[in-house]
């Protein structure tokens, strides 16, 4: 049993381990030659897995990253480094790899923790199929029951104080502008030059949630479905891209997708659960 904050913490980071790798195995096929690599502590133990592989598998390999955290790891990994904006026209990420916040039954996400969300969503829709690797702190029933932090959602700064009020009236539980780090005045400022406000919402309805009989899932009353909070969030003049990942996966459509084909989360008791669309 653990006892003390320090072994907890140890338990997180081998959980993590453990789904990183387990992932990696999984997904990252020696044919692969353009892979996606995303932001957040998780990640760490990805291109740790990867560059376990060795030179034989991944000298044939490219690593496109979502922000300079990831750019680091891989050029420290003496792996492969490529841009997304290199891709060439017509072509797709073999696989990506990236965290989450939170995820729910359905495999919608909560990221941009981190604040790179807007780069995290380019790579993962670049990919034929994104991989989710997280620990068992990040599963939910439903989105905004343990990430209270709220959506992120990343605004052009003159638009900021609009975006506020429509966010209030669509609910949100006191959405804030997202402050820079300790000991400097002002906003975080992403890679792209905005702004990240956080937006709390009562937790996401499912579209079980939503059917025949079920609650309308459209904002009444502060209430939500995922998808059509989504909608209306990336609607709002200002609003650069948002911290929700939903809609299809990539065994649904052929590009495009934000949803992860597959979801590993590293357990409490030291094995790995795999979550699938279907399961």
């Amino acid at each position: 049993m653990v006892t003390t904050v320090e072994e907890q913490a140890k338990l997180v980071e081998a959980s993590k381990r453990l789904a990183a790798f387990q992932a990696v195995k999984d997904y990252l096929l020696p044919e692969y030659t353009r892979i996606g690599i995303g932001s957040g502590s998780t990640v760490v133990y990805v291109v740790d897995a990867i560059a376990a592989l060795g030179p034989d598998v991944t000298s044939k390999m490219a690593f496109y990253p979502t922000g300079s955290q990831s750019e680091e790891l891989i050029e420290a990994a003496g792996l492969n480094l490529q841009y997304i904006s290199k891709l060439p026209a017509g072509k797709q990420l073999d696989v990506a790899f990236d965290g989450a916040d939170e995820v729910d039954d359905d495999l919608n996400l909560i990221k941009g923790g981190g604040a790179c969300l807007w780069q995290e969503k380019i790579v993962a829709a670049s990919a034929k199929q994104f991989v989710c690797v997280a620990d068992f702190r990040k599963l939910s029933a439903r989105l905004g029951t343990a990430w209270k932090k709220g959506i992120p959602i990343e605004v052009l700064p003159m638009a900021a104080p609009r975006v506020l009020d429509e966010l209030q009236r669509m609910g949100a539980q006191n959405p804030r502008i997202r402050p820079g780090l300790p000991g400097k005045a002002g906003a975080i400022v992403t890679d792209n030059g905005m702004w990240i406000i956080d937006a709390p919402f009562a937790p996401l309805l499912l579209s079980k949630d939503t059917g025949t009989g079920g609650q309308a899932g459209d904002g009444t009353n502060g209430t939500w479905a995922v998808d059509a909070l989504a909608d209306a969030l990336i609607k709002i003049p200002g609003v650069a891209e948002i911290g929700l990942f939903y809609g299809k996966n990539g065994l649904q459509v052929a590009s495009g997708a934000q949803k992860p084909v597959a979801a590993y989360f590293g357990m409490a008791d030291g094995t790995v659960q795999v979550r699938s669309p279907s399961s």
